[in-house]
């Protein structure tokens, strides 16, 4: 049976899941067919997630779809608990959530393995964790799987590794990379989420602080975009090479500079930050060093999937004293009187609660439709699917869009017959 925090807080997550329910058009679209299809029954569907409003809207299309669901969260921060509580409450033969806010690192795995006690067909996972878990500690389950999903950059980075070194036994469908996640979610999603989360964390203004973003992938530069129209300084970071699934670091750091941001090394940027905030999916981003460089107050966030990127260790050795002074914020004060402020203990800034509420329910519309649609995939191409990292189909992410864009009442033209002989014409134009 599932296990929440405190199930008494079922009510209110049900008006939470309604609310979602409400401006998740696409997905309720999705709903009704597998409802009335069921390319789902006799499934099993294993899921770790950020357990949340707009996430227990997709568990429960996947029921819809006839699948038994077993929930955990992707992070032990980031449940809403009162969301978890109804998810409980909704369905308890089909559906069973194991998640509660501010996990222990033992907690958070126990959760973990007991969706993993439900033998999933399939699994949808975010950072890799459920996945990495099931091919170290349960590889006999990998016997009966059909596949999986992945939710994230991180995630992806990981599977990636995984299969270059030929350890991954499974067929994963990259859901992070479908357009209709990455150029909506990542960048536009990422950007009003963390806004919100500075802004309802710490009521602070953004107007004229100097705001460094680490990183220039799709998250930071919708985070970069969403600042500097609150009218903050910004500046970026970027490194050389490629350290992630896209475009070498140099590319970015080009398209940052012609986008109108100042582009600065770390110690540069450590010495003029206000605010800092890491999207790189990396270890270790802010450093030391950099510590050691920034003003009075500065403040530290992070919106990258593990608590990595901000050296907490090193942090920890530089301070004289700790002490939290609001919900989900430190100060830690260094020699000489300095102080330095660490939001979400290093965690996702815009996901950790009670600060962080999560990508507007718009957005996780189209990054859910597109998960939904892909576990239907698996289980239609089931014998002709291969482990790997596997994109997600045109067809199915045009799919996706179409229904964003009809649902918003936006209707696009259909080009003449003339213009589509032109498009496909090889011979000189006139």
């Amino acid at each position: 049976m599932s296990k929440v925090k405190i199930l008494s807080l079922a009510d209110a997550g049900k008006i939470e899941l309604n609310w979602a329910e409400l401006n998740m058009p696409v997905l309720g679209i999705i709903g009704k067919r597998f409802e009335k299809e069921k390319p789902l029954a006799g499934l099993t569907i294993g899921i770790a997630l950020h357990l949340e409003k707009k996430t227990g809207v997709l568990l429960k299309t996947l029921v819809a779809g006839g699948a038994k669901v077993y929930g955990a969260s992707c992070n032990p921060n980031t449940t809403d608990d009162s969301v978890a509580a109804a998810l409980a409450v909704l369905d308890p033969k089909n559906l069973q959530v194991f998640a509660w806010s501010n996990q222990s690192t033992e907690e958070y795995y126990w959760c973990i393995d007991q969706v993993l006690s439900s033998k999933p067909d399939i699994i949808i996972d975010d950072g890799n964790d459920l996945t990495m878990r099931i091919h170290e500690k349960q590889p006999e389950l990998l016997k009966k799987m059909i596949g999986g999903c992945e939710e994230t950059t991180t995630g992806i980075v990981r599977l990636n590794a995984m299969q270059k070194e030929g350890k991954l036994k499974l067929p994963i469908m990259d859901v992070n990379d479908a357009h209709s996640k990455y150029l909506l979610d990542n960048q536009f999603g990422t950007a009003q989420s963390v806004t919100d989360a500075l802004v309802r964390g710490l009521n602070i203004l953004l107007a004229g602080k100097t705001v460094v973003v680490y990183g220039y992938g799709w998250c930071g530069r919708g985070i970069a975009a969403r600042m500097r129209g609150l009218g903050a300084n910004v500046v970026v970071v970027e490194v050389e090479g490629i350290l992630g699934p896209h475009e070498p670091g140099q590319n970015r750091a080009l398209c940052a500079l012609y986008d109108g941001y100042r582009v600065l090394s770390h110690s540069q940027a450590a010495k003029e930050g206000d605010i800092f905030i890491t999207a790189t999916g990396n270890k270790n981003v802010i450093r030391k060093e950099h510590f050691l460089e920034m003003k009075d107050g500065a403040i530290l966030c992070n919106s990258g999937h593990f608590n990595v990127e901000i050296d907490i260790p090193a942090l920890e050795k530089l301070s004289t004293g700790k002490k939290t002074i609001k919900d989900n914020v430190e100060l830690y004060s260094l020699k000489g009187g300095k102080t330095i402020l660490l939001l979400s203990e290093g965690r996702l800034v815009n996901l950790a609660r009670p600060m962080g509420q999560g990508h507007p329910i718009e957005i996780m519309d189209g990054s859910f439709a597109v998960q939904a649609l892909c576990v239907e995939h698996l289980v239609k191409n089931k014998s002709r699917l291969k482990p790997g990292v596997i994109k997600v189909p045109a067809e199915l992410d045009g799919q996706v869009a179409t229904l964003l864009l009809k649902t918003q009442g936006i209707t696009l033209e259909t080009p003449t017959q003339e213009q589509i002989n032109y498009a496909n014409e090889w011979k000189e134009g006139t």
